[in-house]
């Protein structure tokens, strides 16, 4: 079969198709067709060889049919998506024509999405959805930040939490930007930038917070967020770098929740999939209540573009590859 490999450590270039070996169907195990799959910023990180764990075939996420499942839980041909599960990290991902997943990281669903647009759903909005009620406790009427809010993560939790009631201010890198969020339903929108405390009036606080931007705004997010209130870091758009010389004595604020959310664990019998209504959510986005079309859509062999993109941090939305 067809994967695409890291040769080596680097840019999008490291980036080679090559004929591998297809896998072989394993119990407990989904063997999925792949037609296509998004691309998201660990991809990027694993490619740099910056990330903890990586595979040479990536691919956090795909979408496809059930070639095969030795354990009987899913039929052959039935349309699924899979996500997380290891893929790309200690086992192959969804950068191959083929991959087996973990049967607990496949989730089936009946949609008439073009593959393209299925792609684009499956990791952003289970971690987005993981974040907003499973961790943050998000309830409708409460007081949302969301930093990033034109990530993709960004996007579909502003879709989630205004469907659930929230108040949600929104940021984003740009002023041109604020209509696009405004529109998706924030009753607000501020530039994103360090010392966002002064965006606010003196004193103000938020319930909840979901910082995507990372270490770089980490303690101020603590800041903003109101005693009893929870504060998730879950992206880190803003680089690796951990916080310099960090003292919680002195710089953590008391009662504040803080807690940290990878999408690696979704699966886990801590954050199962069963948990988060992808298919709800698959069939909202198919009738038109919320878009969440690819920004960007590049062929199979067009591999290293669709990574140049990622690199520039400008698509505006999801990147997805098709077969």
């Amino acid at each position: 079969m067809d994967a695409i490999i890291i040769s080596k450590f680097g840019g999008p270039e490291v980036l080679e198709i090559q004929k591998v070996t297809k896998p072989e169907p394993v119990k407990g195990e989904v063997l999925i067709r792949v037609f296509a799959f998004g691309v998201n910023h660990a991809e990027m990180h694993m490619r740099k060889g910056e990330w903890d764990e990586w595979n040479p075939i990536s691919g956090l996420e795909c979408a496809g049919v059930v070639e095969a499942c030795p354990g009987g839980e899913l039929e052959s041909g039935t349309k699924v998506v899979g996500v997380m599960g290891g893929m790309g990290r200690n086992r192959p991902g969804g950068y191959g024509s083929y991959v087996n997943v973990p049967v607990a990281n496949v989730v089936p669903i009946k949609t008439e999405l073009p593959w393209e647009y299925l792609a684009a759903i499956p990791e952003v909005y289970s971690t987005a959805y993981s974040c907003l009620f499973t961790v943050l406790d998000l309830k409708p009427g409460e007081s949302l930040l969301i930093r990033g809010s034109t990530s993709t993560i960004g996007q579909a939790a502003l879709h989630l939490a205004v469907d659930a009631g929230a108040r949600v201010t929104a940021t984003t890198r740009r002023e041109a930007r604020f209509s696009f969020v405004k529109d998706m339903g924030a009753v607000d929108a501020k530039v994103e930038h360090k010392g966002l405390q002064s965006a606010f009036p003196s004193g103000f606080k938020f319930d909840k917070i979901l910082n995507l931007i990372g270490n770089t705004v980490l303690l101020e997010s603590i800041s903003l967020t109101r005693a009893g209130g929870r504060m998730l870091q879950a992206g880190w758009l803003g680089g690796l770098e951990p916080v310099p010389n960090f003292n919680p004595m002195v710089e953590m604020k008391p009662g504040v929740h803080f807690s940290l959310f990878h999408s690696k664990v979704l699966g886990s019998p801590e954050f199962p999939m069963s948990n988060i209504p992808l298919q709800e959510i698959v069939t909202k986005i198919e009738k038109g209540a919320w878009d969440a079309r690819p920004a960007f859509v590049f062929e199979y062999k067009d591999i290293q573009k669709a990574h140049e993109m990622l690199d520039s941090h400008n698509a505006g939305g999801k990147i997805v590859v098709k077969h």
